[in-house]
Formats: structure tokens, sequence, C-alpha cells
């Protein structure tokens, strides 16, 4: 009889759905098969992420100097993919001068924010909480 792979345990089965959540946002709530609040996700985070950067807002450095400047490095992690992304098209220099950079801002760390709270819920609904 041969030992069951990692992938086959309920906790791996809750590590990836929490990876896949994190992500790509409403990734979880497919894997679990509610689609609408998947689509509502998937439409409705990364959209207030390019709006947090439309209006100028800052992808944070982690700078571990400066504890405020690093908790907003994590919170705009928050978002998964769409962070990497934004990084990497050179997204997110922010504007200080913009009448816009503080709601920026605010939109960037609320989105990720946002996504971390999604993944708790992805958690939630396949521990059959909800």
């Amino acid at each position: 009889m041969r030992a069951p792979a990692a992938e086959d345990t309920p906790s791996a089965h809750l590590v990836l759905l929490c990876l896949a959540s994190w992500a790509i946002p409403g990734a979880g709530h497919f894997w679990l098969g509610r689609r609408n609040k998947g689509l509502i996700f998937l439409a409705a985070l990364p959209t207030m992420f390019a709006i947090g950067l439309a209006l100028r807002g800052r992808l944070f450095p982690f700078d571990l100097s400066d504890p405020l400047v690093c908790l907003e490095a994590l919170a705009d992690l928050g978002i998964g993919a769409t962070y990497f992304v934004a990084a990497a098209l050179g997204a997110g220099a922010g504007d200080v001068r913009a009448v816009t950079y503080e709601y920026g801002n605010a939109f960037l760390v609320v989105a990720g924010l946002l996504n971390l709270l999604v993944v708790i819920d992805a958690y939630d609904v396949a521990l059959g909480r909800k």
C-alpha cells in the first residue's frame, strides 16, 4: 500500500487553495464552485488596484527602518500577482505632487487588504464554516 502524496492531504489542499486565492483574486471561490463571488472579486479587486495606480499612488518598498512603510508594502503585496505585474511594468512610482496621491495609496492598500480578506473567506468556505 503506498503512502498518500502530500497533495492528497487536506492541509496541502487548503494551502494550495489559499495560495491560488491570494495570487489571483477570486480564484479560491472559483475553485470551490462559487463562481459569482469569484467573478466579482476577480473584477473588483484588480480594478481597485488599477484605479490606485491611475491616481498616481505608490507601491511602497519593503523598508524595515520605517515600520509604516513596511506595513504599507505588505498591504500592497496582498493583491497577489497583480502587484508583481504592476511592479514589472514600472507602475506605482507615485507622484507626491499629484493631488490624488493619497487617494491612490488608499486604493492600493485597501485592494491588497480586501484580497487578504477574500483569502480568509475562501479558507472558511473550504472548511465548511460558511
